[in-house]
């Protein structure tokens, strides 16, 4: 893990200290409502073959908008792809990110290289090798506006593809039979059953909160998951983690993929009704206690 990093962690912008953001009225009210749906732009990284799950710039966008101001700094500490870290530097926001593989942090290199030269007031954005367990140790203790990341969804990801959601013609692909995993190192929580899980996460948000200052917040992307023929509702796994720990959930948000998804199939019919996974995911917003 890196040594720790003094980030400037200060608003820059001339809003009133009881914002929570820098949105308008009207910025506010589009962000609302409970469902969010977002498209991708080129820069978005989509190929399975260098991350096996991403989320769009623009739902990190969203995120970055609505819980820190310009200057603030966010943390994630399963950086994948770097996501966060492009987001955060096009809304002008301090962002540190770890991830245990390099080649995601050479990855998130490269894409902040691609983007936008940061603003005027130089806001910097770094991806450091690490494990998320020891992220809090990279920032001065109550310095992060806004925990903003997707961890790995489980060991959902660590099986062979058998491409049940897709058409049956569409069915053998690239990516048919393949293990789309993270890694398979023991510290990757991608490698743990359901129980094992939710403990580790847990573990690493209890390490993350003295890092969080008062009244900030957290947003963690996950999924349900279908295992052995059985829905594994990972979100409420995720939630009791996170509460047992100290932080408050404040906010449920629906993440809408149906117009990300292509060429779905049918599959249960007709004797098992089972809701498609990959349409939807869940976005858990918490706070800490102010």
């Amino acid at each position: 893990m890196a040594q720790h990093v003094a980030f400037p962690h200060h608003r820059t912008c001339d809003c009133p200290p009881n914002h929570i953001n820098c949105l308008s009225a009207g910025e506010w009210m589009a962000a609302q409502a409970g469902v969010w749906r977002f498209g991708y732009e080129k820069r978005d990284v989509r190929k399975k073959s260098l991350h096996p799950a991403t989320y769009p710039i623009a739902l990190a966008r969203r995120c970055i908008e609505l819980f820190t101001h310009r200057g603030e700094l966010v943390l994630d500490p399963f950086v994948g792809s770097g996501t966060t870290l492009v987001a955060a530097q096009d809304c002008d926001r301090n962002a540190l990110g770890c991830d245990l593989n390099p080649a995601y942090i050479d990855l998130c290199a490269q894409r902040l290289d691609q983007g936008k030269l940061p603003l005027e007031g130089c806001c910097g954005q770094i991806a450091v090798l690490g494990d998320a367990r020891g992220a809090a140790g990279l920032v001065e203790s109550e310095t992060v506006a806004l925990i903003l990341t997707s961890p790995p969804y489980a060991n959902c990801l660590n099986r062979r593809r058998r491409n049940k959601s897709r058409r049956s013609e569409d069915r053998v692909n690239e990516q048919f039979g393949q293990v789309e995993q993270y890694s398979q190192d023991p510290a990757d929580l991608g490698t743990l059953g359901y129980e094992d899980y939710c403990q580790a996460m847990g573990g690493v948000f209890a390490g993350l909160l003295p890092a969080l200052r008062p009244g900030g917040h957290c947003v963690v992307n996950v999924p349900d998951i279908w295992w052995e023929d059985a829905r594994i509702a990972l979100h409420i796994g995720v939630v009791g983690a996170l509460t047992g720990v100290g932080y408050e959930l404040r906010n449920t948000i629906i993440w809408d993929k149906t117009n990300l998804v292509n060429a779905m199939g049918i599959f249960g019919w007709p004797r098992n009704f089972i809701v498609a996974g990959v349409t939807f995911e869940y976005l858990l917003h918490f706070r800490k206690s102010a």
